[in-house]
């Protein structure tokens, strides 16, 4: 049997809920297809720009998340060869919250109307049906006709290989994240601390809330290290000793977390000029967050283009779905719609991917010329950097 439905969105993460959550509040009904059990809150925690909250407010959830979550005063930047930090900036008005996942996760989810997400639903494949659906076949036998598919499926997503975008490229590095639980609270301050040099890019010290400080480390493994990527207490000890060079709070932050709080991944970014000639959309398919931009995390912003495009993508589509007529003339709306969607992601995808890239690059570098060029010259511009890729504001819905 055939179900038919107005919107399906494959993934139920950052992305998706956005997505569907701004649908909801124009008026607009999505069914969202997630594979796992439950709600996905890997890797624990992320940071959240200004560019992130804009689009919080504009789902109508920024305040209730604002008041779980601290508020950071600047960044500081320290070299693992110099004894002091290279520099402390302000964030001058710009907000910066570390976000915890699994409570976005729930507040979007609990926003959506019931039976809005439909959990354990792998997407198998997508094809064209009659008329001007596509038909998608869930891993359970079921078959879904939509009307607009949007793929949320992350980096291995089965509906960008539908639109034959190429797979995310494998950077050579690793990330380790990691969450310390503080009972009683941590008193530590609300800085964002970076630490890089020797190969490593660690630090990213950040306070979430009163008990819960998130960390991570980036780093170029070997062959050997690869094999302790599935080992929790192995990735905990390795971080502990790749950190020697930091302050003994940071370390104190590694040796409190919980090895059941400790992961580790590969890292892999979409190619940014494929973005350019690649389909972002195909008639009434289109793909947004990791599926179309899967980046390093150095200007930790993945998760904020995510939510950039939920609030862009949904605004798209209402000014599609919204408008009476005639099915030929609603899909006419609904391609256009999408094209949208494509052109106004397009650039700030490959900008942010492309910069993110570049960032890493030099502060991972532990060749001697770019050591040198990177603590005397380039930090403080790199650090300028992040808050001016904070700026950006994807408007309302």
């Amino acid at each position: 049997m055939e179900i038919i439905e107005d919107v399906v969105i494959v993934g139920a993460g950052i992305a998706g809920l956005t997505t569907s959550l701004g649908l909801h509040r124009l008026g607009i009904r999505s069914l969202v297809l997630e594979s796992s059990e439950t709600l996905r809150i890997t890797g624990f925690a992320f940071t959240t720009w200004s560019n992130a909250w804009r689009a919080l407010d504009a789902i109508g959830i920024g305040e209730s998340l604002r008041h779980q979550h601290y508020l950071m005063t600047s960044i500081v930047v320290a070299s693992t060869f110099l004894e002091k930090p290279i520099s402390e900036i302000s964030f001058d008005g710009r907000e910066l919250r570390c976000l915890q996942r699994r409570s976005l996760l729930e507040t979007l989810a609990k926003e959506l109307p019931d039976g809005t997400i439909r959990f354990s639903s792998k997407v198998v494949s997508v094809d064209e049906s009659s008329g001007y659906f596509k038909r998608v076949h869930l891993a359970d036998g079921t078959i879904l006709k939509t009307k607009v598919l949007i793929g949320c499926d992350g980096i291995n997503s089965v509906v960008t290989k539908w639109l034959d975008l190429k797979k995310p490229a494998f950077t050579g590095r690793s990330a380790i994240r990691g969450n310390a639980n503080f009972k009683g609270g941590h008193g530590f301050e609300l800085k964002f601390r970076l630490f890089v040099g020797k190969g490593v890019r660690s630090g990213w010290f950040l306070p979430c809330d009163d008990e819960n400080v998130y960390w991570f480390l980036t780093w170029t493994p070997s062959s050997k290290e690869e094999e302790m990527e599935d080992d929790p207490v192995k990735l905990k000890q390795f971080a502990t000793s790749m950190m020697q060079d930091t302050s003994e709070e940071m370390r104190s932050i590694v040796e409190k977390t919980s090895p059941d709080n400790v992961v580790s991944s590969p890292l892999r970014y979409r190619k940014p000029w494929e973005l350019l000639w690649g389909d972002i959309s195909k008639g009434n398919v289109c793909v947004a967050g990791d599926a179309l931009h899967p980046m390093t995390p150095d200007l930790g912003q993945g998760g904020c283009l995510a939510l950039e495009d939920g609030v862009v993508l949904a605004r798209c589509l209402g000014e599609a779905l919204l408008k009476p007529g005639k099915v030929e003339e609603e899909y006419e709306r609904i391609e256009k719609g999408l094209r949208r969607f494509a052109q106004e992601r397009r650039w700030r995808s490959f900008d942010v991917i492309a910069t993110a890239f570049v960032v890493g690059f030099i502060q991972q570098s532990d060749g001697k010329t770019m050591n040198y060029l990177r603590d005397n010259f380039l930090l403080k511009f790199l650090s300028r950097l992040l808050l001016r890729k904070a700026d950006f504001d994807c408007g309302k819905l």
